[in-house]
């Protein structure tokens, strides 16, 4: 067989497309390197003294040490974090990043059409930081000496019974949804202001049911004011190790998790999105960060952002399934 021989000025070609692949390569980790060269905001789109606050405020100081520049936790609240998504999805500074619940990397845009970022497309997953169950609980009093014994009543009772989420579109109510078909339940949804006003309300009996985040939640079943049904883990929680998760009492092929991780806008270079995660992944593994995120309520991940955005497809789907067939819409 005949090899053919590369004319000069093929040749020349290739030499010069490999040099130019070698100093883009070249361009670009030296871009990394030299990144932050500013402030870095982190931006929270919950109230000061919220769970997402308290989580990036945990992060800002050491990944601030870690980068060699200050990093600022900036709140701008509204819309259930999604104008704070919206922000960082649109900034292009290059040094604001975001600190975000599932809702706002997800299913923002499948509950209202009006929102103006596209989760999927204009948000860079960096690193999925911290994920929770919640937890099942009704009132102290109510039917039945087990778990399996309340989940029959409540079958019984059909829409007599009433549960309560901090409103349209949260991880509590599309978790409930999907709980309705997955256990044979039908109870009512009671939309609240938040969760503290959803345990009144159950302790009062106004309302019999309600997914919770365990932390939450468990305070109030160790006082006696309410009782723990189960878990929304695979399997028990190191959060709630005491609580059987609901699979473990009847139902099965349900898992729901509520969860947060950072983001950047989609136009931040990969290379400096590797570098950052690299970084935060490492701070959120830490002993001291381990230690502050428990007993926040949250299991540490720490994630690279291949992980984040394969959870990021997994929970649009699953959620977003929920939201179409209940045709749930926030306007």
């Amino acid at each position: 067989m005949r090899l053919q021989t590369l004319s000069p000025l093929s040749r020349r070609s290739l030499l010069s497309a490999a040099a130019l692949a070698l100093c883009l390569t070249s361009h670009l980790a030296q871009a990394a390197a030299d990144w932050p060269s500013q402030t870095i905001k982190l931006v929270v789109g919950f109230p000061a003294g919220s769970s997402p606050d308290l989580t990036a405020r945990a992060l800002a100081e050491p990944l601030g040490k870690a980068l060699g520049q200050t990093v600022i936790v900036e709140n701008k609240v509204g819309a259930g974090g999604n104008i704070a998504a919206d922000h960082v999805a649109k900034s292009t500074d290059g040094h604001t990043l975001g600190l975000m619940i599932n809702g706002n990397m997800t299913i923002a845009r499948i509950l209202n059409p009006k929102v103006t970022y596209d989760p999927l497309k204009d948000l860079a997953p960096v690193s999925l930081i911290g994920t929770a169950p919640l937890l099942l609980a009704a009132p102290a009093d109510a039917p039945g000496t087990s778990p399996a014994q309340w989940l029959a009543h409540a079958r019984q009772s059909g829409n007599k019974l009433s549960y309560g989420s901090p409103g349209v579109g949260t991880v509590a109510h599309l978790g409930m949804e999907l709980l309705k078909t997955q256990a044979g339940i039908d109870p009512v949804h009671v939309p609240y202001p938040g969760n503290p006003q959803i345990m009144n309300a159950m302790m009062g009996g106004q309302i019999q049911l309600a997914l919770l985040p365990p932390a939450m939640a468990l305070t109030q079943v160790r006082a006696g004011k309410l009782r723990a049904i189960g878990t929304t883990s695979a399997g028990r929680s190191t959060l709630a190790p005491d609580v059987a998760s609901l699979a473990e009492v009847g139902v099965k092929n349900y898992q729901q998790e509520i969860w947060n991780a950072v983001a950047a806008p989609a136009s931040m270079p990969p290379a400096v999105l590797n570098k950052l995660s690299a970084i935060v992944s490492e701070i959120v593994r830490s002993p001291d960060m381990r230690s502050h995120m428990f007993q926040q309520g949250w299991q540490v991940v720490g994630s690279s952002p291949e992980g984040l955005r394969n959870r990021i497809q997994a929970d649009t789907k699953a959620l977003g399934d929920i939201i179409v067939r209940q045709k749930i819409q926030i306007n």
